[in-house]
């Protein structure tokens, strides 16, 4: 049997001291805004009143989850639009920043790289709200397309309030906030790929898109991988105050997904156990995808978002 060698826990405490010290704060902060709150899960168990309070609300028990086991109508509704909007986000927007990223690798002016990366990065820094004005400015009712529709005597276009384009409509903004921005992510890993495949694989005689097939996308196949994995654990949420901001404009048939459906039967209506239980069997299906995911991932030989 050998003996243990190494330092002590305790001799390891002693020599990173400052190391923890310097991560208490945002230890502390995640356990105060993100684990304490946990808690409050219990609401999806009870007939929450806030003037009475969690302890002294009555237990339910399971009641609450009669929403979305029992087939209600508005939550299969907001269920169906969530799962719709995903798929439509997945893909439509997941592809492009990897087309980017690839377009942006291929420009040889560092100059002209600079200047195009920087104006697609510039939408993902404005705020939900400036972003619909702006498409409202553009696409709206006296917007800029419906304008010119007029001047030229070509009739209008009811983007903005249609609700057969409303999902259209928030994937494309979407795509327009974000896609620039997740470029970042595949321009690094492109940057690790090493050079020397490329020629070895162009003395072999292969082109571009040879080369593109079998050593660009296996060395971005690790990234694609973890981002659908997080994608996918958050395959249930698509954006609360992008979709809050326009649901007066179309409905609630079109545009309620889950987290509008918490707010408004939560919020406002004061369902507050009903919008807890949804809240709750959404949190633990995310999780579920997310270990579904990953343990794929490791059987295909990719790391995931974490080893086994």
């Amino acid at each position: 049997m050998t003996a243990r060698t190494g330092p002590s826990r305790r001799q390891r405490f002693a020599r990173d001291r400052f190391l923890v010290l310097a991560a208490l704060p945002g230890i502390t902060l995640l356990v105060v805004f993100h684990y304490v709150p946990l808690l409050g899960n219990v609401i999806a168990f009870k007939d929450y009143q806030p003037y009475l309070g969690i302890l002294e609300s009555p237990w339910v028990g399971l009641d609450n989850f009669d929403v979305v086991f029992g087939g209600d109508p508005a939550f299969l509704n907001a269920l169906t639009n969530t799962l719709v909007i995903t798929l439509l986000q997945v893909v439509v927007v997941f592809p492009v920043p990897i087309a980017l990223a690839l377009l942006l690798d291929s420009l040889l002016s560092e100059r002209l790289k600079r200047i195009v990366q920087s104006v697609l990065y510039l939408p993902h820094f404005l705020s939900w709200v400036i972003v619909v004005a702006i498409f409202q400015q553009m696409l709206g009712d006296s917007g800029l397309l419906n304008s010119f529709l007029r001047e030229h005597d070509l009739g209008t276009v009811n983007v903005i309030g249609s609700p057969e384009l409303f999902k259209a409509l928030i994937t494309s903004q979407v795509l327009w906030k974000d896609a620039g921005w997740a470029t970042i992510l595949f321009l690094a890993a492109l940057s690790r790929i090493d050079t020397t495949l490329y020629e070895a694989s162009a003395m072999d005689g292969a082109g571009r898109w040879r080369q593109l097939w079998h050593v660009t996308l296996p060395g971005l196949r690790g990234i694609i991988v973890l981002l659908l994995i997080l994608r996918l654990g958050d395959a249930l949420t698509v954006g609360f105050e992008q979709i809050i901001l326009q649901q007066a404009a179309v409905g609630a048939e079109a545009s309620e997904v889950l987290d509008t459906y918490v707010y408004n039967n939560g919020i406002l209506a004061g369902s507050w156990g009903v919008s807890a239980a949804v809240g709750l069997v959404k949190g633990l299906v995310g999780v579920a995808l997310v270990l579904g995911a990953n343990k794929l991932a490791h059987r295909f030989g990719e790391q995931g978002v974490y080893q086994r």
